[in-house]
């Protein structure tokens, strides 16, 4: 018998499992960590939404299966987001599939669409899913840049002319995780013509629509006329609601894909709990005031980390947007390399960080923060790694 299965040949160690190890082994030990690394929501849902998850699972028939595709209220109701939020009109029985999560909906639609072979293009640096939902189900990858500058363009039709075979499917992800960058509709209108042009279709993961600052609001590809011939896309209620373990997600978009998302969904899954469906519906119709509130915490969060991080001899860019700061290392410490930096700055200074490097070899260099802790202990981590690096000789300056 072979030593190691096939699939999981093709999947090289998970490099952020290493530093979360490390950040467990730490907490066992009795040490105080502020964790920065994973991007967990720190506060609950509304209560509104919790009191419906309770009162839908008082009721005895709320208990048997569900429906894989999602209940019809709960399709309805992320139509009716997009058409408020975005103006776009989706048929929810149609257009609208419920995931379980942003995640899982990359990975079953990867599955349905993809050959042993395809070639996918995806960003470098990436959110692991973006990539390896489709190394599972058998395609290679040919990497883009993630910076929606004219290198994108023309990586992309250097993509289409030398690459055998030819590439069916492109991933785009703004808000990007990690890198925090973000487009216009500008973007998405060349974007769409392309597809079009070039006959491939888009995955588009809008994860942290709702997570922007300074007045931008997100855009989506489907408010681009014709973007619905070629392009599905993902949000997610983890980030929005503050409801990330709840796994609640949709794909939404071109009819073809989604049948065949939810025709494979349907061989895998019985959808989830339909109390936990309920409570979305109760999310997504009921008040909003949450989704400015996180809004608003996200940014105070991002500005004083950045202030703070600053003055501790550490600058980072300030985020236009999603819950994480995208930081290259110290340039007196840049040798070191972003796994390493993430393992000292774990065990020095008691701030556990993403390396970069995990999110793809372009991401060397950089760590990602994420603004899970609150302005105090954001604070206490700038404190932490002050020190660090007075103890590294790399940051008189800051002094």
């Amino acid at each position: 018998m072979e030593d190691e299965f096939y699939r999981m040949k093709r999947l090289p160690p998970y490099v952020i499992a290493e530093v979360n190890a490390m950040r467990h082994a730490a907490r066992q030990a009795g040490k105080d960590i502020i964790d920065l690394g994973m991007g967990n929501p720190d506060l609950p849902p509304p209560k509104h939404v919790i009191d419906k998850l309770c009162e839908v699972a008082q009721d005895p028939d709320a208990h048997g299966y569900s429906q894989s595709a999602g209940i019809p209220g709960l399709r309805k109701a992320q139509a009716d987001y997009y058409a408020r939020r975005f103006g776009v009109d989706l048929d929810p029985d149609k257009e609208v599939v419920v995931t379980l999560g942003s995640k899982e909906g990359l990975a079953s639609l990867a599955t349905a669409i993809t050959a042993p072979g395809d070639t996918i293009l995806a960003p470098n640096p990436c959110y692991p899913i973006h990539t390896f939902g489709f190394i599972i189900a058998g395609a290679s990858i040919r990497s883009v840049p993630t910076t929606p500058d004219e290198h994108y363009w023309e990586a992309l039709e250097r993509a289409m002319h030398f690459t055998v075979p030819r590439p069916t499917v492109l991933i785009v992800n703004y808000p990007s995780n990690p890198t925090a960058e973000t487009v216009g509709i500008e973007f998405y209108e060349r974007l769409v013509a392309w597809a079009r042009e070039n006959k491939i279709w888009i995955l588009s993961d809008l994860a942290y629509s709702e997570l922007y600052y300074d007045g931008n609001p997100t855009r989506s590809i489907l408010e681009v006329p014709g973007a619905k011939e070629v392009a599905v896309e993902f949000t997610s209620l983890s980030k929005t609601y503050s409801m990330a373990g709840w796994r609640m997600g949709f794909a939404v978009g071109n009819t073809k894909l989604i049948a065949a998302l939810a025709r494979v969904k349907s061989y895998i899954d019985y959808g989830a709990f339909t109390p936990i469906q309920a409570a979305a519906v109760a999310a997504l119709n009921g008040p909003q005031d949450i989704v400015e509130a996180n809004r608003e915490l996200y940014r105070k969060r991002r500005d004083v980390m950045v202030e703070a991080f600053g003055r501790a001899g550490w600058d980072i860019p300030s985020p236009r947007a999603s819950m994480f700061a995208w930081a290259p290392l110290p340039p007196a410490l840049a040798g070191m390399g972003s796994l390493e930096f993430s393992k000292q700055l774990l065990t020095q200074a008691e701030v556990a960080v993403a390396p970069g490097v995990g999110y793809g070899e372009e991401g060397e260099g950089f760590v990602r923060i994420a603004m899970v802790e609150n302005e105090q202990r954001l604070r206490q981590a700038a404190r932490n790694i002050k020190r660090y690096l007075s103890s590294m000789g790399v940051n008189s300056s800051a002094a």
